[in-house]
């Protein structure tokens, strides 16, 4: 990991946001700090994990994130700059689908589950045969703890940012975070090796891992929720390949989406010969949903990007 004197263990881990916690390391302005996560199960799930594990979740448990890092000199009314620079994870990683969970529960109500095999060093995850994935971490929950007091779940995000899951905050993007209490109490949890744009099912390829961040206070800037930079080249970077593309049309922006992941989901199955869950599945680590246009009413159209390369024998077809 990147060479630095703070770091926070994994046992520093909390369910829930509030600005109560106390924190578990207090750093300078611009620190350097590694953390060690736990992925989104919060333990309940490894490499040998079966559908049993999953139906049994403990949802209390889930989602956990370590911290909070009290940043000196950050007030009320400034902003984070949160520099992502490494993330190292172990070598498995699981994504399931949890009944109640996800954009097509209806149609999806019983639990499934895949442990993927991530190769940092290959930059690749084997998700399935015939289906290897670029490697492409981040983390899906990052935040600071928010002005309300009291407890706040941990699932939906905020403006202090929380379960973002964007999977833009790779290494070389710096998020920028409102700061609502002293120090920011940042804290970090839920990295992924892999996820579409959209995380459809609900999970991605879930990944304990380590994750180094540059920890800066700015004050040039007022945000009312959070923003991130992404590097030159970094987009063109990990959309080289060709994308098989359905779209879902219609008044209602959920519905549409809707529909255009279940006809990703009716292509994957009937074109690759997978199941619906395996499929669906599939959706949520690998395929971005992207909205073409919300102006022309009464219809708005949603796209789910489905990269073919990820199917061996596919690539450059």
């Amino acid at each position: 990991m990147h060479r630095s004197v703070h770091h926070v263990r994994e046992e520093a881990a909390h369910f829930v946001w509030d600005n109560a916690i106390e924190p578990a390391q207090e750093v300078d302005d611009g620190a350097v700090v590694e953390l060690e996560v736990r992925d989104a199960s919060g333990g309940q799930l490894d490499r040998d994990s079966t559908t049993d594990d999953v139906a049994a979740l403990d949802f209390a448990r889930v989602n956990p994130v370590t911290g909070p890092v009290f940043v000196a000199g950050a007030r009320p009314g400034d902003v984070l700059a949160v520099e992502i620079l490494e993330l190292r994870p172990r070598d498995w990683g699981w994504t399931a689908i949890i009944p109640g969970f996800g954009l097509l529960t209806d149609e999806f109500p019983d639990p499934w589950l895949r442990i993927s095999t991530v190769d940092a060093q290959a930059r690749t995850v084997a998700f399935a045969d015939g289906v290897t994935l670029p490697y492409e971490p981040f983390p899906g929950t990052i935040g600071v703890a928010p002005a309300e007091p009291g407890e706040h779940p941990m699932v939906p995000p905020s403006r202090w940012g929380g379960n973002l899951d964007v999977k833009h905050l790779r290494v070389g993007t710096t998020l920028l975070l409102p700061v609502g209490v002293e120090g920011a109490l940042f804290s970090v949890g839920d990295t992924h090796a892999a996820m579409g744009d959209g995380e459809v099912c609900g999970t991605a390829v879930e990944a304990p891992m380590e994750i180094a961040v540059r920890l800066s206070v700015r004050r040039d800037v007022v945000l009312g929720a959070p923003q991130f930079h992404v590097p030159a080249g970094e987009l063109a970077r990990t959309e080289p390949g060709s994308y098989h593309v359905c779209t879902g049309v219609g008044p209602d922006l959920m519905e549409a989406t809707r529909d255009a992941t279940r006809a990703a989901v009716d292509h994957v199955a009937s074109r690759y010969g997978r199941s619906r869950e395996e499929s669906y599945a599939l959706l949520s680590v690998a395929a971005d949903l992207r909205i073409h246009e919300v102006v022309d009413a009464p219809n708005w159209v949603v796209g789910c990007f489905v990269p073919e390369a990820i199917f061996d024998g596919e690539a450059g077809r």
